[in-house]
């Protein structure tokens, strides 16, 4: 349902909606242009909702009769989620990934969506404004890292490795207790950690080969129904704590990403014990 040439217009429209909503207002947010939504580190601005509108209607005109489901949309609808369930074409984004470094001024959050077929997810986007190049995969088809010309560069998971040698992003504010101590008391079995407050980044990341490892347990689909199919078609493996496949339509369980499985399964028993 979702061709090159489609993967191509989708990545236009994220590229036109961040740099005509989102870099205009970065470092430039007028007073009151930040609000927090369910907590105090869970932040939306204007450029989130001017953004996430143009990349609706857009999607809209591409793909006539295709759900979208926005971040922002949601929260103001918790019950526009729920369609993920039906039939047809669907897609998720996340207008700014890593709001709350944009909201500070910091260079370091992306665009993000992915297109969904009766559950599964069966394409994945996600733009970077300062690099202007947009990370895509499509199922079968392989990830890459395409620019605005047209060029592109096939992504690719680095290679295995043991958990002493793994450098991962390991997203621990989310976790519950006891699991959230754990995490903690294990993060030193890995060579490094990482993060940058930014799944699209952090997913970028591990598709290129930059880093080995991540492990989230806050799962909304708009932050890691892109990235999820960008990590397996550059190689890599993900799946829930419990083992099971990512789902977009379950939103708990945790997700582990890894360069394969058997590094998954390593990974998961020195993190999560």
């Amino acid at each position: 349902m979702i061709d090159p040439q489609d993967a191509s217009r989708v990545a236009a429209l994220l590229r036109d909606a961040v740099r005509a909503e989102v870099l205009p207002r970065f470092r430039n947010l007028a007073p009151g242009a930040i609000r927090t939504k369910s907590g105090p580190l869970d932040l939306v601005t204007d450029a989130d909702e001017s953004a996430e509108r143009v990349i609706r209607e857009g999607l809209a005109r591409l793909f006539p009769g295709c759900l979208v489901v926005g971040e922002e949309g949601v929260a103001e609808d918790p019950a526009v989620l729920e369609r993920l369930v039906e039939d047809g074409l669907a897609f998720v984004v996340d207008p700014v990934d890593g709001t709350s470094n944009f909201a500070a001024g910091v260079p370091l959050f992306g665009c993000m969506a992915a297109a969904i077929v009766k559950g599964e997810v069966v394409g994945g986007w996600i733009f970077e404004p300062f690099a202007d190049d947009c990370a895509i995969a499509l199922a079968g088809q392989g990830a890459w890292m395409q620019t605005p010309a047209g060029a592109k560069r096939a992504l690719q998971v680095a290679p295995p490795r043991p958990v002493g040698q793994m450098v991962g992003a390991i997203s621990w504010g989310y976790l519950t207790e006891p699991l959230r101590s754990t995490v903690g008391a294990n993060m030193p079995k890995l060579a490094a950690g990482l993060g940058y407050r930014c799944s699209a980044h952090e997913y970028r990341l591990v598709a290129s080969g930059g880093a080995h490892l991540l492990l989230y347990n806050k799962m909304m689909p708009w932050d890691h129904a892109p990235g999820v199919i960008i990590h397996r078609e550059a190689g890599g493996f993900s799946a829930r704590f419990d083992g099971a496949p990512y789902s977009p339509r379950v939103h708990t369980g945790g997700l582990i990403a890894a360069p394969d499985e058997a590094s998954w399964t390593e990974a998961r028993a020195a993190l999560l014990g």
